[in-house]
């Protein structure tokens, strides 16, 4: 992907786009792809950058939901299951399988347990990953080093996917710009014009790195925008009643000591109706996460306290080593978009995962709900609507078989760590920088390599290097590193629970 060349096709383009995508993220990389491989015109717009929001911020899980499962939402979880095989047939080098272990105290704990996800391994149908079975106690503890031993009678076992939800982001971008698919970041999309018939014909962006202004001219325009999906069709229609709520959900990561196991824990009752995940991942421990009603979605939100707190004593129940806020490696919070309900709901947690699409009297088309395991039906629904409401001479959609690549694959031979602690290298940070869109240190950091979300401090020691590699690559100066430092500083601040020295 090459910024400066997808600008200058933007300048160049006269005739109307087929698709204009608005947002950045999971759905909307989704949309793109979907669009680029049935032959269309498409043009993605981020403010931001890919996967600021949201869809850098997920559990790393690529599942059905057994919680979903415990609700009754039979559809979502076999809609999501066949997409959970989808992914890991086409993007292997993104999405594993996974193992996950539920501990069991007692009989009806082994029964209850044993026969629910018996039911989820039957939804799954023809795409199983794994068949569930019961442990032994022994097993159980084998599976699970760390666990704390008292009550144990035995365990669950059962299979899902993991992912890096970032690095399959980009992938899915750069498999979308492979295809003809033009692609910006920090494009933000500032009026959404219409004809004399009051139907959409295009929209006005700047791009917010150097202040140039742009007209793109589209046949469709599709709002993917997650939990920010209200601003944007207001931009359409300044009356537009809100369509979402919030839903605040908060992970911490921990040193992987604590439970040093390849097999992932699953918790499958806590306090606030949600179940709660340790996951092994990139080195260390995820675990989450929490379902906090939230009044307006933040870019860039903050853990509160009590989350925190709940998520270390919940796990600390269930760990033989009781972990502190002194174990936390870094803290990370995300908004989820929640389709609002015809009742309200003081508890997320018992709101649907579902996605829903709405279509204006203007034509915009807004995609939003849903989760990341079915980013590319959710896509696939939108396009269609496009396809039907642009009159666009389009083929059915190709994703179901489509590879996601590799953007990774064609590295040879290797570089220096930025970081002992990280498992980066000099070569992730200027692919990142030269084929992946990154403009800035957070997005090297944060988001092309998960750095920040791993170890905020030992990637705040990274920064340095880094933003000396990155402003080399991209002809920037002393005062340009100084700007990234020092926001990058301030940024990771919220990442820690203690008061960093820095």
């Amino acid at each position: 992907m090459d910024r400066r060349k997808n600008l200058d096709i933007v300048r160049a383009r006269a005739k109307p786009w087929d698709v204009v995508v608005i947002g950045g993220g999971a759905t909307g990389s989704g949309c793109a792809l979907d669009a680029a491989s049935r032959g269309l015109k498409v043009l993605l717009l981020e403010g931001h950058d890919f996967g600021k929001g949201t869809s850098s911020r997920s559990t790393k899980l690529v599942h059905g939901g057994v919680r979903y499962l415990a609700q009754g939402n039979i559809s979502l979880v076999r809609e999501a299951l066949e997409e959970r095989a989808v992914l890991l047939r086409n993007a292997p080098h993104a999405v594993a399988a996974q193992e996950f272990a539920v501990p069991c105290y007692g009989a009806f704990d082994k029964v209850k347990y044993a026969t629910g996800l018996k039911l989820y391994d039957l939804l799954a149908g023809e795409y199983p990953i794994g068949r569930s079975r019961i442990l032994s106690r022994a097993e159980t503890l084998d599976r699970l080093p760390g666990l704390d031993a008292t009550g144990i009678t035995g365990g669950i076992l059962y299979h899902d996917g993991r992912f890096d939800d970032t690095r399959l982001l980009i992938d899915i971008l750069s498999t979308a710009d492979s295809r003809g698919a033009v692609v910006l970041n920090y494009a933000k999309v500032g009026r959404i014009s219409k004809n004399s018939a009051g139907r959409i014909d295009g929209v006005e962006f700047v791009d917010t790195l150097s202040g140039e202004e742009f007209i793109a001219p589209a046949l469709t325009v599709i709002n993917a925008t997650g939990a920010f999906c209200d601003p944007v069709r207001r931009l359409a229609d300044s009356k537009a009643n809100s369509i979402v709520t919030f839903s605040q959900g908060v992970h911490v990561v921990l040193d992987r000591g604590l439970m040093p196991s390849e097999t992932a824990l699953m918790i499958p009752k806590t306090s606030d109706g949600r179940v709660l995940f340790a996951i092994p991942w990139h080195g260390r421990l995820l675990v989450g996460t929490t379902d906090t009603p939230v009044p307006t979605a933040e870019m860039e939100p903050r853990a509160l306290d009590a989350e925190i707190d709940f998520i270390l004593e919940t796990a600390g129940a269930y760990l033989a080593t009781k972990p502190t806020r002194d174990d936390v490696l870094s803290v990370f919070a995300g908004v989820r978009p929640l389709v609002k309900p015809a009742r309200s709901f003081k508890n997320t947690a018992k709101l649907s995962r579902g996605h829903t699409i709405e279509i204006d009297d203007s034509g915009l088309i807004t995609v939003t709900g849903g989760k990341w395991t079915t980013y590319r039906r959710m896509a696939e629904d939108a396009v269609d609507q496009a396809v039907d409401l642009g009159g666009l001479a389009a083929g059915p959609c190709r994703t179901r078989e489509l590879a996601v690549e590799n953007s990774a694959a064609s590295e040879t031979g290797g570089s220096s760590a930025i970081h002992p602690l990280l498992p980066y290298t000099l070569t992730d940070v200027a692919r990142a920088v030269r084929s992946e869109l990154a403009a800035t240190l957070e997005d090297v950091l944060a988001r092309r390599t998960r750095c920040l979300f791993i170890d905020a401090k030992a990637a705040v020691e990274a920064a340095d290097p880094v933003a000396e590699a990155i402003g080399e690559m991209l002809g920037e100066g002393e005062e340009w590193k100084k700007r990234q430092l020092a926001e990058f500083r301030r940024l990771a601040r919220s990442y820690l629970t203690g008061d960093p020295a820095f």
